[in-house]
């Protein structure tokens, strides 16, 4: 059983890719956020434990959690956000544990696990594949700011939830595939990614390219569908499927070498990217140092 893991950031375009998986490709797929809210509900022991660190005061009346209190506690605090991270990624994982057993048990051949904090919890070391939804930072935000402006978000609120995010340029070590919903795609430039849309944004002309960028996401979709269609429909894919219903041992030692493939494989591209970023800004230090000589030169001269 293919195991997919489907990250993205925030209005980065993931919970479109999502759906368009589950619903339009009855993929079958295990949502973690739904699965967030399931553990934290009354009498769970992960809520149990949140109100022994944070106090009664993050509970309503009826004894559910109070989500906008406990977010505001988190927020800006890194590590009191750590530590909920830590109740709740470990009742998480149990649960999802417990999902793809199920849909092995049914004998599913992909299952997609939707995960926005799939980088950050660690979850992605149990995946046969990850895909990445991405988009540039100026994306996420003008798309925060059009979507949420009437509910009262204002650009400075929008650029905080950013910032206590992964940014989205961290998380493409880990892929396999990325799919691209950046509005430079549509433009063949980056150029519209660098302008803040307007609050008061909901022209005709933003609804026509919100419906082409849709058109270009969903023809990713469909053909990363059919590629694990045509890789599951293979006589070696086949095969695989077959031995890991058939014989569970199989199954485990197949997962255990794919967890050690996929740690290789990304801290080889993390130290890729981190050698990528740190020449670029040495190129970008030479160039600003080579301007300065060039400018103190010019005023000699002109004295």
């Amino acid at each position: 059983m293919l195991v997919v893991g489907l990250t993205g950031g925030i209005a980065s375009g993931k919970s479109t890719v999502s759906q368009l998986l589950s619903e339009v490709h009855k993929i079958p797929l295990i949502d973690l956020d739904t699965l967030a809210r399931a553990v934290v509900e009354p009498g769970t022991p992960a809520l149990k434990a949140i109100v022994k660190h944070f106090g009664s005061t993050i509970l309503k009346e009826d004894g559910t959690l109070d989500r906008p209190s406990l977010g505001r506690i988190v927020f800006n605090d890194p590590d009191q956000r750590k530590v909920l991270n830590r109740i709740t990624h470990s009742a998480v994982r149990k649960r999802m544990a417990w999902l793809l057993f199920l849909f092995w048990i049914k004998g599913s051949k992909v299952v997609v696990v939707d995960a926005p904090l799939l980088v950050e919890a660690g979850l992605w070391t149990f995946c046969g594949e990850i895909v990445v939804v991405w988009c540039s930072p100026q994306d996420q935000l003008n798309r925060m700011i059009s979507r949420d402006a009437a509910n009262g978000l204002t650009e400075e609120d929008a650029r905080s939830r950013l910032a206590s995010q992964l940014p989205l340029e961290d998380k493409l070590p880990y892929a396999d595939v990325i799919l691209d919903n950046s509005s430079a795609l549509l433009a063949g430039t980056g150029s519209e990614a660098t302008t803040p849309v307007p609050l008061s944004a909901s022209t005709s002309a933003s609804a026509n390219k919100s419906s082409r960028s849709s058109e270009a996401l969903r023809a990713q979709v469909a053909e990363l569908v059919q590629r694990w269609q045509r890789r599951t429909a293979s006589i070696g894919g086949f095969t695989m499927w077959l031995l890991e219903w058939v014989l569970p041992p199989f199954a485990v030692a197949v997962g255990l070498m794919t967890i050690l493939k996929r740690k290789e494989a990304i801290a080889h591209k993390r130290l890729n990217a981190e050698a990528a970023k740190q020449a670029l800004a040495k190129q970008q230090g030479e160039q600003s140092s080579g301007g300065k000589v060039d400018a103190a030169q010019e005023t000699k001269k002109t004295a």
